[in-house]
């Protein structure tokens, strides 16, 4: 009886124990990625009253089972869900961290590693990231100084807010790219100034410029060459001005002046019979028969707004005040050569140019005068006058005319007779403007008028020295520029010409295959970047010494850079840095930390108003083989145990095992299961509630047996 007795007291003391679990589950209901426990239960010790015998085949008798009495329970084991993700709390905190897996963080409390899923942290005074709740430093990996990435070590505490990470220190330019397009018909490429580009990049002191490129065509189908024009600082003052220097190139050069470039080809003539070739006979010399216009041969036609607005109405009407030759006649270059000519301006040209109004009915001009500020002096119209004039008007009527009339000048002057200029109005308002010119005899050996009544001239071209260049421009159309020129060898009897040309330019020689339009090279075949070279100083106009280390050397890759049809548009341009996902070498001013966050793989990173980021740490996190063997240290906190397994003391990257990743701004809840906890408790009362009652039945057994006595 008294067996009874105490199995029912290890029973209160076992369901005891049970709701001392319980209560603890529900107490951390809302700690922190608190693990729940629950009790196992085992029976205790057994008193044999009679052992157990086997079959005896000698007297038939067969085996008994042992007779055993119960002494109650015990506690078997107390079981933590450790494994049991706890669901996930938002809390808008960029130092909460929630682990998804099995790991845990490692803690440090000054002389032992901890280990926890509480990720609630914070940064202390010092700029350590610690547990809010304990100060512990949280642990993890430091940054190679070297290679800029994470050193896998021994597990230190992570300080994220030390003074060198509050700001990020300028840094220079080292690379940059050229990207697009550039199409040989871009006309911008073929004129003076190019094809503008501008690279825009910092120096060691974290200051701004931007260099100012260009790329010009040259003469030989896909070469081109790219030049350095200029560089201007933040406030857009060119480094010339700035540090009073001659030249561009005393501060950087992009290839500097390159050796011209020679090329020897064989020139025919035009096929169009427009010019013909004198071979040498006897004592005539070799020479060439080219058809001039007007603004070649009548000096200061070009540069005349009336010869301009005419256009082709222009015709030559007597030499040298007889009528034109029927026959080509020679003049000598040294003759004065006079041409009578006239020039139609149309009623178009009239009134949108000279502000003439034209009335049809009358047949008659009006004009509206303006002073010199170009205010109308009257309201009133007033009527040109007769088709022929006075030179200079003789009436007010005239004023309009006189213009009009003005607009001749040079060698250019009007016609006139015995009545003034020779001025025709026909029945559309057209007016015939006579003419007289002079031969600019300087340009030419040799005149003689060409067949066609007069609308052009034939020039003879002598095969001399000072005429070579005419030469080139007017019979092969070679016509030199700021960088181009050209020389002639000499010239075969059919007219063919062995020429030279020469081609200079400062800068890089940038080279396309003309099949594909793929880039090729540019500076020396085979090479894909060429350098923009900063002096280490220069000598400013007053003699003195221009510091100018602090710039750093820019290589600039333009191997992206296609050579092909864009509808006359090039849309090649530089970036700086090298293109990468990362841009490196892009360079960067002085920065101010503006945030710092943690990602999936717990590296720590800090941002700046530079648009750079740094990497600061790396939270590591242990794991275990049997993580349910931890012992609990309170303060959310676990240590090893013999059947946890140890730590190595460096940790793992949570990403290692591609299963477990960390999460800011997240914190993991308690995994206790009230619904769960509530139903064991009822079922822990019962047990209690009954182990009760085997003693207080026991107690009345034994009462009832001492009653035996009386």
């Amino acid at each position: 009886m008294m067996r009874s007795l105490f199995s029912g007291v290890s029973g209160l003391k076992t369901h005891q124990t049970r709701m001392d679990v319980i209560g603890n589950n529900i107490a951390n209901v809302n700690t922190t990625a608190y693990k729940s426990q629950n009790m196992v239960f085992s029976d205790l010790l057994y008193q044999t009253t009679q052992a157990a015998s086997g079959a005896n085949a000698a007297t038939g008798r067969g085996g008994i089972n042992a007779r055993q009495i119960g002494l109650g329970a015990k506690t078997a084991a107390i079981n933590t869900a450790i494994t049991r993700q706890g669901s996930a709390q938002s809390t808008n905190n960029p130092w909460d961290v929630m682990i998804s897996g099995e790991s845990f963080f490692i803690v440090n409390s000054g002389s032992q590693n901890f280990f926890t899923r509480d990720g609630a942290f914070t940064i202390d005074g010092a700029g350590n990231l610690v547990m809010a709740s304990t100060g512990y430093r949280v642990m993890g990996w430091q940054v190679d100084e070297e290679t800029g990435d994470i050193r896998s070590d021994v597990v230190s505490a992570l300080q994220v807010m030390n003074r060198d990470n509050l700001t990020a220190p300028p840094e220079s330019t080292t690379m940059g790219y050229a990207s697009g397009i550039l199409d040989k018909n871009d006309t911008q490429v073929h004129s003076k100034a190019g094809k503008v580009m501008t690279l825009t990049f910092f120096d060691k002191l974290g200051y701004q410029y931007t260099a100012l490129m260009s790329v010009h065509a040259m003469s030989q189908d896909g070469n081109y060459y790219v030049q350095l024009d200029d560089i201007i600082n933040e406030d857009g003052i060119s480094l010339k001005t700035y540090y009073n220097v001659n030249d561009i190139n005393q501060i950087a050069n992009f290839g500097g002046e390159q050796a011209p470039i020679t090329e020897t080809k064989v020139y025919a003539l035009p096929n169009d019979g427009s010019v013909t070739y004198n071979p040498a006979n006897g004592t005539t010399p070799a020479s060439f028969t080219v058809s001039y216009n007007f603004d070649e041969i009548l000096s200061g036609f070009s540069g005349n707004p009336m010869m301009s607005l005419a256009g082709d109405t222009v015709k030559v009407t007597q030499i040298n005040g007889g009528a034109l030759p029927t026959a080509a006649t020679q003049y000598d270059a040294e003759t004065t050569v006079t041409v009578q000519g006239d020039v139609t301006l149309t009623k178009d040209v009239l009134e949108r140019e000279y502000g003439l109004a034209y009335d049809e009915d009358q047949g008659q001009y009006y004009y509206r005068p303006k002073d010199a500020d170009g205010n109308y002096t009257s309201d009133t119209p007033i009527a040109l006058g007769p088709t022929t004039l006075t030179n200079p008007p003789q009436a007010a009527s005239e004023t309009g005319w006189a213009a009009v009339l003005s607009q001749l000048g040079g060698s250019v002057a009007l016609a006139t007779d015995a009545n003034g200029p020779l001025i025709t109005v026909d029945e559309k308002g057209a007016a015939t403007i006579s003419f007289t010119a002079n031969f600019d005899t300087t340009k030419t050996s040799v005149f003689t008028p060409a067949q066609s009544g007069g609308g052009s001239f034939g020039v003879t071209l002598e095969d001399r020295d000072d005429n070579r260049q005419e030469i080139l421009e007017k019979v092969y159309g070679l016509h030199g520029t700021d960088n181009i020129s050209y020389s002639i060898n000499f010239i075969t009897p059919d007219g063919h010409a062995s020429i030279t040309s020469s081609e200079s330019y400062s800068g890089n020689r940038l080279v396309f295959d003309t099949e594909t339009g793929n880039f090729e090279y540019i500076g020396s075949p085979e090479q894909n970047a060429a350098s923009l070279t900063f002096s280490a100083s220069a000598t400013d106009l007053t003699g003195s010494n221009v510091d100018l280390s602090h710039f750093t050397d820019i290589s600039i890759d333009f191997s992206s850079v296609m050579n092909i049809n864009n509808g006359k548009v090039s849309t090649v341009g530089l970036d700086s840095g090298d293109g990468s996902s990362n841009n490196l070498g892009s360079g960067r001013k002085h920065g101010e930390l503006i945030g710092i966050e943690v990602g999936q793989d717990g590296k720590i990173r800090a941002s700046y108003d530079n648009g750079m980021t740094k990497l600061l740490g790396q939270i590591a996190v242990a794991k275990f083989a049997n993580p349910a063997g931890l012992a609990k240290a309170g303060n959310n906190l676990y240590s090893t145990t013999m059947n946890s397994g140890d730590f190595d003391g460096i940790g793992i990257d949570i990403t290692s095992d591609g299963e477990g990743s960390m999460e800011s701004g997240v914190l993991e809840m308690s995994n206790v299961d009230l619904a769960g906890e509530f139903t064991e408790m009822i079922t822990t009362q019962r047990g209690f509630q009954a182990n009760s009652r085997i003693i207080t039945t026991s107690d009345s057994m034994l009462e009832e047996l001492v009653n035996l006595k009386r």
